[in-house]
């Protein structure tokens, strides 16, 4: 029998420091999220960030938090039941950190008497730590536990025309009654060093500003590359002028280069050339988190604003909305019915 496992990132249970640490502490000693050797990310880790982050990410949580929970489980839990309304497999949700684990839904699919389990990231581009670390973490528990299971992991689906579609009209939505003067895409920031990592050529990625243009196999797992090309069929997708939009990467640690122009700098940059009203889109993720709702809605607003901004807009993900529910729901059905996947 054939079924569904959905994930996504994950949430501490409640926004408190103690409830806060366990998350960050699991999330952070990722060794697809901090590359660092063993030794080094324990030390800098539990010796050093999780001594003052929970607390401080637990008032950033409690800022976002909503009656029945994180925004985020909310949000895909929504999503599984609606999906669950158009399909005959199970769905079953998991989360990449917290206590809504991998394993609990691939147990729920095996109890559900599912054995062929289409795995589907939450995560439209590839990058090792968010696509490739759910991928990873997904076949170690199912080696583990479900021998007996087999796995199929949907690909990213960046650029797949009902993705494409669904997101440009999620956005023209969001435009509706607001006149911007321009449309800031921004995206999950990553160290520039996980880019390289990601080349199966260990030539192609230079990050000089032509190798995301010149056709490679690298590209596949590229992710600078791919939230170039959704930006690029986003704007083909609703005719938007060239000038009014550009790309940039929120989120980033000190002491490395990140991917750029960074998303703070670019509020700045944009307000003082009197781009007064503007609109922030983040397709890096399917469901609102804190990172959309605190660092952008929120931070970025008071940033734009500061440096001289005057109308700010972000616009939601895609969450639950219909027609992501639709696009999910043909492709699974597909897959159920021929094995066939999107590309």
């Amino acid at each position: 029998m054939k079924g569904v496992l959905l994930v996504n990132l994950g949430s501490p249970d409640s926004p408190t420091p103690k409830d806060v640490k366990p998350y960050l502490d699991e999330f952070l000693m990722d060794g697809r999220v901090i590359d660092a050797p063993k030794w080094l990310r324990t030390l800098l880790v539990r010796g050093i960030i999780l001594q003052t982050r929970p607390k401080k990410s637990a008032k950033a949580y409690a800022k976002i938090w909503w009656e029945e929970g994180s925004p985020l489980i909310v949000l895909s839990e929504r999503f599984q039941n609606k999906l669950r309304k158009h399909t005959e497999m199970p769905v079953a949700l998991g989360m990449r950190y917290g206590t809504m684990s991998i394993k609990k839904a691939l147990q729920e699919l095996k109890d559900k008497g599912a054995d062929d389990v289409l795995l589907v990231p939450l995560y439209p581009h590839y990058a090792m730590s968010s696509f490739e670390t759910v991928v990873v973490k997904v076949l170690e528990d199912q080696q583990k536990h479900f021998p007996e299971m087999k796995v199929t992991t949907m690909q990213a689906f960046y650029k797949n025309p009902d993705y494409i579609k669904a997101l440009s009209e999620s956005i023209a939505d969001g435009l509706k009654d607001f006149e911007y003067d321009h449309i800031l895409f921004s995206y999950h920031g990553i160290p520039e060093r996980h880019i390289r990592k990601s080349d199966p050529t260990r030539f192609h990625c230079k990050i000089d500003g032509s190798c995301c243009k010149i056709n490679s196999v690298a590209h596949n797992t590229c992710y600078r590359h791919q939230v170039y090309d959704t930006t690029e069929m986003v704007k083909e997708y609703l005719g938007l002028p060239e000038e009014k939009v550009s790309t940039s990467f929120q989120s980033r640690l000190a002491g490395d280069p990140w991917l750029k122009p960074y998303t703070d700098y670019e509020f700045e940059r944009l307000a003082k050339e009197r781009k007064k009203r503007l609109a922030v889109i983040t397709p890096a993720f399917v469901s609102d988190c804190l990172e959309t709702l605190e660092e952008i809605a929120m931070e970025g607003k008071e940033q734009f604003e500061e440096a001289g901004g005057e109308h700010y807009k972000h616009i939601s993900c895609l969450n639950d909305s219909d027609a992501w529910v639709n696009v999910m729901a043909k492709w699974v059905n597909e897959w159920m019915e021929t094995e066939k996947l999107p590309v």
